[in-house]
């Protein structure tokens, strides 16, 4: 294993959560719908998701620190999966106008609202199947909070292919470290399939064969 990292989690901060309010807001339903990954999930009503994903450039500093850690060069191939509406890839075409950049989703709204210029570097992909890439292709594959959306074995072959395809990795996910933060990301999460804690996704990590760093976010 490499090292835990903290990209994210000073963005995961500034938002304020209403922990009981989703727990009893007809959860189950809005679990179903966020499930799509579709309109509702990204820019519907906040029940269901991200209540309207406006981007504001948080993750412009997100991708400076990645250049910067993992050495990226003006060249460089990154892979993110689990993309979104790609608004990390779009950053880093902006500060590696050079770079070959692929990323991944489900979600066809997703792609479809990511960035203009980074759209045709997209595709619809699910994120626990085979990747069409060789071996050590990439030197940087990311995925934030989108693997623990997988169940256990699905789990398995999404990190040995990141760990295969990869030269550098990263992954974020959801995790909890005490008995509240179990019970505030039980409430919030709407997508979830894997909940485990810190030592728990360690021990995953490193039973499935990935060295790539890592980095949690925590329901406070």
């Amino acid at each position: 294993m490499n090292k835990l990292m903290n990209f994210v989690t000073p963005l995961h901060r500034r938002t304020k959560r209403d922990y009981l309010a989703r727990m009893v807001d007809d959860k189950v339903h809005c679990m179903l719908k966020a499930k799509e990954y579709e309109f509702d999930y990204w820019d519907g009503d906040r029940r269901y998701g991200y209540g309207g994903y406006k981007y504001d450039g948080r993750w412009k500093v997100v991708a400076q620190k990645m250049i910067e850690i993992y050495g990226l060069k003006p060249d460089a191939k990154i892979l993110d999966a689990g993309c979104g509406k790609a608004h990390l890839l779009h950053e880093f075409q902006q500060l590696l106008p050079g770079a070959e950049l692929h990323g991944f989703d489900v979600s066809r709204h997703g792609l479809a609202d990511a960035p203009e210029p980074i759209r045709d570097r997209l595709f619809r992909y699910r994120a626990q199947d085979a990747y069409p890439y060789g071996d050590n292709y990439f030197d940087l594959v990311l995925s934030l909070g989108c693997l623990h959306n997988l169940r256990l074995f699905e789990l398995k072959t999404a990190l040995g292919e990141i760990e295969r395809v990869g030269k550098e990795k990263y992954v974020m996910l959801e995790s909890y470290r005490n008995e509240l933060e179990q019970f505030n990301l039980q409430c919030w999460a709407l997508t979830c399939e894997s909940f485990f804690d810190t030592a728990e996704w360690i021990w995953l990590y490193r039973r499935f064969g990935y060295t790539g760093d890592y980095e949690f976010i925590y329901f406070e």
